[in-house]
């Protein structure tokens, strides 16, 4: 399986965190996990379909997808060759482009055609009639910035408080950031709900377990030298958080496998 991460161009980067690629020729049926990683995602599958599971049952996707702000863990299985196109959304992205309100599409992937068919009806088609990776990036890069042009996007309080929750890795109190940025945690609240689709506490939580991957991949020596770095009380917190992400304690959990949870975690 090949993966592929670009950066978007300069005047997009409030608006997108990267595009992603990933091309595998292997049909076998594969199952991977995904965890939480903080961010939203527009994704076109250009080969054979994915199968995912987010709660009980399996059911088949669509080619193009709108995936909302994820609590837990879930599944998904290959059906053939896999070709995907990504792009990975900062927090408040959908909102200042298109005015959705993300509590709607919490721990939900949707067909984007019932969403917003309107601005990427053709976007499958043409990202399918372009090979070169590159290429497929310059389109996503001209789309996007036709899309800004036609919203401008204005830095909000939600924004804000984000980029400070990422300053700190996750690793502060709500009191902290209303401190920050000078409203009550009402208000805070409200404008995580319509912007996020989470609380800014689950959501602060969110990024400090992305935050581990970084600390892993620093080769820290100890799980309790990471469960500190990262601010838990104790390394017993610190593993409940972890299988409350991942199903799995974190010395069981493969950080060096090649999977699309450890390509969107890992530090590039």
């Amino acid at each position: 399986m090949l993966f592929q991460s670009f950066a978007p161009e300069k005047e997009l980067t409030s608006l997108i965190e990267s595009y992603w690629l990933v091309n595998d020729d292997d049909t076998t049926p594969r199952q991977q996990k995904i965890v939480p990683d903080g961010f939203t995602e527009i994704i076109f599958h250009l080969g054979d379909p994915y199968r995912i599971r987010l709660y009980d049952e399996w059911r088949l996707q669509t080619e193009s997808l709108l995936a909302g702000q994820i609590r837990k863990h879930f599944f998904l299985e290959n059906t053939g060759r896999s070709e995907i196109v990504g792009i990975k959304l900062r927090p408040t992205a959908l909102t200042h482009l298109f005015g959705l309100n993300m509590y709607r599409f919490t721990d939900k992937v949707v067909d984007l055609g019932t969403v917003l068919k309107a601005h990427f009806s053709e976007t499958g088609k043409q990202l399918r009639e372009t090979k070169d990776s590159g290429e497929k990036v310059n389109l996503l890069n001209s789309q996007f910035k036709h899309l800004l042009s036609e919203n401008p996007s204005r830095e909000t309080l939600a924004d804000r408080a984000i980029d400070i929750i990422f300053a700190k890795h996750g690793m502060l109190p709500v009191s902290a950031i209303t401190s920050a940025i000078g409203i009550g945690e009402r208000q805070l609240q409200n404008l995580f709900k319509k912007y996020v689709g989470l609380s800014p506490k689950f959501y602060a939580r969110i990024i400090r377990f992305s935050y581990i991957f970084t600390l892993v991949q620093e080769n820290k020596q100890s799980w309790s030298g990471i469960a500190f770095d990262a601010s838990f009380f104790d390394q017993s917190h610190f593993i409940r958080n972890f299988k409350d992400f991942t199903g799995e304690n974190p010395s069981d959990y493969s950080f060096d496998e090649k999977t699309l949870a450890n390509f969107f975690l890992q530090k590039k």
